[in-house]
């Protein structure tokens, strides 16, 4: 379906509105990961705690995006400049050392079959996050389709990345409530290590000028 050009008004307004989403999308990541690392600590739930770690890596990139609709929305057809690409590399650098103390961490916590106090508020904050995710991608599609923006979608598919680190953080928090076994807590953290490593390499590749698959947001 095509969509109508918006006038000169309508985009200024639509740009209003993407800053405003970059914004929200900051210090939503801000308050989720100072939560999550909190309780992630006090209960011992390495899930929860990658998970807040996660969300300030986040901050980075959210941050890399208010600047990028800022501009975009003076020069729409200009380049990422040097601090665009600048924050791409500290994001997909952050991102990439996330992965890998994650990823360590979590194969000797599996190896001494290491036990959360709770992971209540894993289910909590999932939750929160899932229902905060899920209208932050509605309202971002709806206006990187009327804009034509392809940056603007490819930050919502991001976000959707997001969506699906809270699906992880739910399934495994709920599974160890319902359960006791030791073992999901470490394998929740591993499917936020997995995630954090691929956006670390997508950042890299957007830094390098290339497409990544974020573009599939509007499906």
């Amino acid at each position: 379906m095509s969509v109508v050009p918006p006038t000169a008004t309508d985009a200024k307004d639509l740009y209003h509105r993407a800053n405003a989403l970059a914004l929200i999308t900051i210090f939503y990541n801000i308050l989720e990961g100072g939560v999550s690392v909190g309780f992630g600590a006090a209960d011992e739930s390495f899930a929860l705690f990658g998970f807040g770690l996660d969300s300030f890596v986040e901050v980075i990139s959210g941050i890399g995006v208010w600047y990028m609709i800022r501009r975009q929305r003076s020069s729409p057809r200009a380049e990422r400049d040097d601090f665009e690409r600048g924050a791409l590399r500290i994001t997909g650098g952050a991102f990439y050392l996330l992965a890998a103390g994650l990823a360590i961490t979590s194969v000797l916590n599996l190896i001494r079959g290491h036990r959360p106090e709770t992971t209540f508020w894993g289910i909590v904050v999932a939750a929160v996050s899932i229902i905060t995710m899920w209208l932050l991608i509605r309202a971002k599609v709806r206006v990187g389709t009327l804009l034509n923006s392809p940056a603007i979608l490819a930050d919502a598919a991001c976000t959707r990345t997001c969506l699906y680190l809270s699906v992880i953080l739910l399934g495994t928090s709920a599974g160890y409530e319902l359960t006791g076994i030791a073992s999901l807590d470490a394998l929740g953290a591993l499917g936020i290590a997995w995630f954090a490593l691929r956006e670390g390499r997508e950042a890299f590749s957007k830094a390098r000028g290339v497409v990544c698959g974020c573009r599939g947001a509007n499906k």
